[in-house]
């Protein structure tokens, strides 16, 4: 049996992660990572909780401070990449270098760990030689989508109880040790903004500057803008427009930030909304990959269903065309690749390639 440390979030997975080791005769601890301090910060709650269920549990727990390891590694590119006029994804990049790197080290330096564990929905193989990331078998819930940028050498420091189960049956579990989180809302959304108003929140730390809308069929100005960071590819809400051309749906299809433009189309058929590929700004692989040009299935965002692409491999970034194009692919998201069941790691997506504009 191992010495394992569990991050416990306070929601009902990390829970029962934290109870199926302990159950299977592992010494367990669990950690409450603290990654933002801010009156009102939902993890206020989530402290409680994962207190009060280690408490349950007979599991001994701490709480540690990584407020600096995360502003320093996550929010600062968070800030820089909405600067850009990009969209990030900074559960990705926590999972990298807070989760499963900083957390890691606190774990085993301080507390003994030989694993550490979370309640993510995947699933960790090992062939005898190599650590591969799959996905987890409750396909609505799977979530090697973010940790798609973890490294081999992170994933053979991790296990991950849950990678087998529904969430049905994670729920039921927690409702028979009468858990006080058995029934508790799944998290959505960016951990540290919570439930409050996104744009109220970045406005703390970025100035919006007000901009015109265009529409990028006919040039002609259709609305005014709020700020570009607030906007992102793909996105059919909030863009004030209305009423006008055909009735339908106006998208946003692209941003000009040296002239603080937004661009939009009308109707979710409208090619500008589509792209046939994308290149990338930074690529991660589990296991590194030589130059190839490789067949696999690529989702552009989490919920997005996966499509099959070709992707070009080279030795600091790919390029991906997609075998039929693509609605709202957006900069500063991440591409993950799939083989199978297999996450081959992923990408953050530079540039979209529009449709040929006939």
């Amino acid at each position: 049996m191992a010495q394992i440390t569990v991050g416990v979030s306070g929601g009902v997975d990390s829970a029962v992660a934290a109870h199926l080791l302990k159950e299977a005769g592992h010494s367990v601890t669990a950690v409450f990572m603290k990654n933002w301090d801010e009156p009102g910060c939902p993890a206020e709650q989530d402290y409680i909780d994962a207190r009060s269920v280690c408490l349950k549990l007979g599991i001994p727990f701490y709480s540690v401070g990584f407020e600096k390891e995360y502003w320093d590694r996550v929010f600062e590119n968070f800030l820089y990449e909405y600067k850009m006029g990009r969209t990030p994804n900074p559960d990705v990049l926590c999972n990298k270098e807070i989760k499963f790197a900083a957390f890691w080290d606190y774990a085993h330096s301080c507390l003994g760990a030989e694993k550490i564990a979370t309640g993510h929905y995947a699933r960790i193989a090992f062939d005898g030689e190599r650590h591969s990331l799959l996905k987890g078998v409750d396909e609505r819930k799977d979530q090697s989508y973010f940790l798609s940028f973890l490294s081999e050498k992170q994933l053979a420091k991790a296990i991950f109880p849950l990678g087998e189960m529904q969430k049905s049956e994670v729920r039921q579990i927690a409702g028979k040790l009468g858990l006080s989180v058995a029934g508790k809302k799944d998290s959505t959304g960016i951990c540290f903004i919570g439930e409050r108003n996104f744009r109220e929140f970045l406005s703390r730390y970025l100035p919006a500057q007000k901009g015109d809308i265009i529409d990028a069929d006919s040039g002609e100005k259709i609305g005014e803008h709020n700020g570009l960071m607030y906007y992102t590819i793909g996105q059919r809400k909030g863009l004030g427009i209305g009423n006008r051309g055909g009735g339908e749906r106006w998208y946003v299809v692209s941003k000009e930030l040296e002239s603080n433009v937004l661009f939009a189309a009308e109707g979710e058929a409208n090619p500008r909304l589509f792209s046939s590929g994308f290149t990338s700004g930074e690529v991660h692989f589990v296991n590194p990959m030589r130059p190839q040009i490789v067949r696999c299935t690529v989702k552009h965002r989490y919920m997005q269903a996966e499509t099959p692409a070709s992707v070009r491999i080279q030795p600091n970034h790919v390029s991906v065309a997609f075998d039929a194009p693509q609605a709202g692919v957006a900069p500063g998201q991440v591409g993950a690749f799939y083989m199978n069941e297999t996450c081959l790691g992923g990408a953050i997506i530079g540039k979209s390639i529009e449709l040929a504009q006939n």
